[in-house]
């Protein structure tokens, strides 16, 4: 198996809380930093998205904190699309520190909305697979 979907992230000291951590809402703007950062990769663009009619959307989201981050450290966050049947997918993403520590853990839920309809699409996964340039890198 190929090494996942990655991009490297220095936490910056406005990001930290009283105790000097990373404050936990980042976390949630690092994951989908990557996630955009793993569909423009991909050939996908929010306006491309937009024009389209959809938009992905987040349904449920799970974090594990695992060691600590503070201001300086650098950190690689993956991302790895999930695909089954039915109107939802999932996401898996590690944010490591480059040492290779795991200090988070992020499964999420995601769909495609049809904006007009405001509605789940039934096949995500043949949206992705049509407008993306690549979907192999969404392991479509």
């Amino acid at each position: 198996m190929s090494e996942p979907f990655s991009v490297r992230v220095g936490v910056r000291g406005y990001e930290t809380d009283v105790q000097g951590h990373l404050n936990q809402a980042v976390y949630l703007n690092y994951a989908e930093h990557a996630r955009w950062s793993l569909l423009q990769a991909a050939g996908l663009s929010q306006a491309r998205l937009g024009r389209e009619g959809v938009g992905p959307v987040a349904l449920e989201t799970t974090i594990r904190y695992r060691r600590e981050l503070l201001a300086g450290d650098e950190v690689d966050v993956t991302c790895v699309f999930e695909w089954g049947t039915g109107k939802t997918f999932r996401i898996h993403q590690e944010i490591r520190r480059t040492d290779g520590t795991v200090a988070a853990e992020i499964t999420a839920v995601g769909g495609i909305m049809d904006l007009a309809a405001r509605r789940l699409v039934p096949d995500p996964g043949a949206v992705f697979k049509e407008l993306t340039a690549d979907p192999s890198l969404l392991g479509l």
